[in-house]
């Protein structure tokens, strides 16, 4: 479009500078036939053949008041009356046919009135306007090859982290769940699609760890009280016994059932928090309020004053406490923390501290119970792990593995602090 509009106006310039060359040539030939009373009109053809330069394909006409020819001789009468007449009426007067243009002028001389006219084709003008367009056209041939090369280029190069990204998609497979794509360190669209990406994967790799742990424990953890169960009855019946050991029978089987039935709470638990883990209803939790709300809960079941609840700081806004998380999923992390630290304490107190200020909202749960060993305390995260000084507490290991993908899951950070024999510390930190 530039160049159209720059061949257009260099056109046009072309033009009127041709129509200015033929209005000198129009003043010229007045001055030389009419100023000029005592020179001959052969005279002055020869000196405007001489001094002045013909143009490609030259006409100079003077007309009388009677539009006839004078001065120069015109046996064909180059223009019609008809164009004479209209630069008598314009005084001055510009037009073209073809490639030829023309120019007239309305001249009052001591001789007469005549009407003057100049024609010429502007040759060099013409080849001007064409090498102009032939050099656009390769310019544009040019610059559009050269743009569709540097675009390509580019393209290229702002598409290849993309094509690895997807490169690295194409290798994911539900057996290996735990790659992630090259996030990159830029600040652009592919690095936000990458680390979404990445999320999905997370997700997809807990709920399948979660649904692999539910069946596995599932499978072992319910067939050995029910095995254990049906053999103790089968022996117990298989002849009369006296009446203390038909309690110890009893008393052994209660044993089982209970262990079973902390089996089952915690596989419905397991099964409930996977239903969440795979479609969590995000909704702004307040923190302040989920603790308080623990505190009744834990001391109408472990009893008053056992969960102490220290508020150390809040924010003067409300919503600083709020955290976008599943509530229900939320309750069942902290709960575990909680029942543990009650558990390995001997239902001795326990801390609960609650800072939160602008930037971060942290929950530290302490407990006096048996701690951890320091080589185990990266480990109880893990499913089915169990310490090794908790061979004489009921659990399964699934507890803190479900808390710890929970915390996970809603962009919190989990960290333990233990020494063995002298009570645990766990601390929760958001970030909203």
């Amino acid at each position: 479009m530039v160049q159209v509009v720059i061949c257009i106006t260099f056109r046009s310039l072309v033009k009127a500078d041709f129509y200015g060359h033929l209005m000198d040539r129009a003043n010229v030939a007045a001055q030389l036939y009419l100023e000029a009373d005592e020179i001959s009109a052969d005279s002055l053809s020869h000196v405007r053949e001489r001094y002045l330069q013909p143009l490609p394909q030259e006409v100079i006409r003077l007309y009388d008041d009677r539009n006839a020819a004078s001065f120069i001789k015109d046996k064909d009468q180059f223009w019609p009356g008809s164009v004479i007449n209209a630069v008598r009426r314009k005084k001055q007067m510009e037009f073209a046919r073809g490639n030829r243009q023309t120019v007239g002028i309305y001249y009052n001389d001591n001789q007469g009135n005549f009407v003057i006219l100049a024609s010429a084709v502007d040759a060099a003008g013409s080849a001007r306007i064409r090498d102009l367009v032939e050099i656009m056209a390769i310019l544009l041939i040019s610059v559009t090859a050269g743009l569709f090369m540097i675009s390509r280029w580019f393209a290229q190069k702002t598409l290849e982290p993309l094509d690895k990204v997807i490169s690295q998609m194409g290798t994911v497979r539900a057996g290996n769940l735990s790659l992630r794509v090259d996030e990159g360190r830029g600040k652009d669209e592919i690095t936000t699609l990458a680390h979404n990406f990445n999320r999905l994967l997370e997700h997809l790799e807990n709920a399948f760890e979660l649904q692999q742990t539910f069946v596995v424990n599932a499978s072992h953890e319910l067939r050995t009280p029910i095995t254990t169960i049906i053999g103790e009855i089968e022996i117990a019946l298989s002849k009369l016994r006296a009446a203390p050991e038909y309690e110890e029978v009893l008393q052994s089987v209660l044993g089982d059932a209970e262990r079973l039935n902390e089996t089952i709470t915690s596989l419905l638990e397991l099964a409930n928090v996977d239903m969440y883990y795979t479609q969590p209803a995000l909704k702004p939790v307040a923190i302040d309020e989920l603790i308080w709300e623990l505190n009744d809960y834990w001391a109408e079941k472990a009893g008053k004053n056992l969960f102490n609840v220290n508020v150390l700081h809040l924010p003067a806004d409300p919503e600083k406490l709020q955290v976008p998380a599943n509530k229900a999923l939320l309750t069942i992390a902290l709960n575990n923390i909680i029942g543990n630290a009650f558990k390995f304490s001997g239902n001795k107190p326990v801390r609960c501290d609650l800072y939160a200020d602008e930037k971060c909202i942290i929950i530290k749960i302490t407990d006096t119970g048996i701690g951890i060993a320091a080589d185990e305390v990266g480990e109880i995260f893990a499913s089915f792990y169990r310490g090794s000084n908790v061979g004489g507490y009921n659990g399964n290991g699934i507890g803190l593995y479900v808390t710890g993908k929970i915390i996970k899951l809603f962009n919190g950070l989990i960290n333990v602090e233990s020494t063995a024999g002298r009570g645990t510390t766990v601390i929760i930190q958001f970030n909203p």
